[in-house]
């Protein structure tokens, strides 16, 4: 199946984790190409600054304040982008979080939580981006990391959820493909960005 997407200019874009680093540079590089675009977080405040920046340069954009963990918060997102926009046509799984430590010194509920957003929340966005666009056509995307092919000490719990959207991801593409969905299924793997991300995760490690 050949995947056509419209040109950015043209699209709705959803992004989660839309308040800071690589989601806040997606969402304005986006508007600022014409996109409308829909950004996700739990940060309400944060959201709603990010929306003023957009709108106040000329963009469209609206928020929705979502935990990806809760597959409802997910339902949410996309239920807000139909609501306002009537569709959209790319969906970008990018909220993550770490946590810096030793496997055996980290706590279980904080190793759940990483899975709950890093993972799940990408399985949970991925499920209902293809509710619409595996019969529209459109694009989802998936933010991997280094650490999905390398595993990195003092963030074994994060390596292993970046590992584990890989294989999702990998997985999912073939299902798309093997049922002819006019869908795009992309992960993407950065390195070290100088990005908020190491200040908000919480560290076990000794100052």
């Amino acid at each position: 199946m050949v995947v056509s997407l419209k040109p950015v200019s043209q699209q709705v874009i959803v992004i989660t984790g839309a308040t800071s680093g690589i989601g806040l540079a997606t969402a304005m590089r986006a508007a600022a190409q014409g996109a409308r675009v829909v950004l996700a977080a739990r940060n309400e405040s944060a959201l709603q600054q990010a929306v003023q920046r957009i709108t106040e340069d000329g963009g469209q954009a609206i928020h929705v304040v979502a935990d990806v963990s809760k597959p409802e918060d997910v339902q949410t997102i996309s239920d807000a982008a139909i609501r306002t926009f009537g569709t959209f046509d790319t969906w970008v799984n990018n909220a993550g979080i770490s946590v810096f430590g030793r496997l055996d010194e980290v706590t279980d509920e904080d190793h759940r939580r990483i899975f709950d957003v890093n993972f799940w929340g990408v399985v949970y966005g991925t499920r209902v981006a293809a509710a619409l666009l595996k019969s529209k056509g459109g694009a989802i995307i998936n933010l991997g990391s280094l650490a999905s092919d390398v595993a990195l000490p003092r963030q074994g719990m994060y390596a292993a959820s970046k590992h584990a959207i890989k294989g999702f991801t990998d997985g999912f593409r073939m299902e798309m493909d093997e049922v002819g969905a006019p869908v795009s299924v992309t992960l993407i793997k950065p390195a070290s960005i100088n990005t908020p991300f190491p200040a908000h995760a919480k560290n076990y490690m000794a100052e």
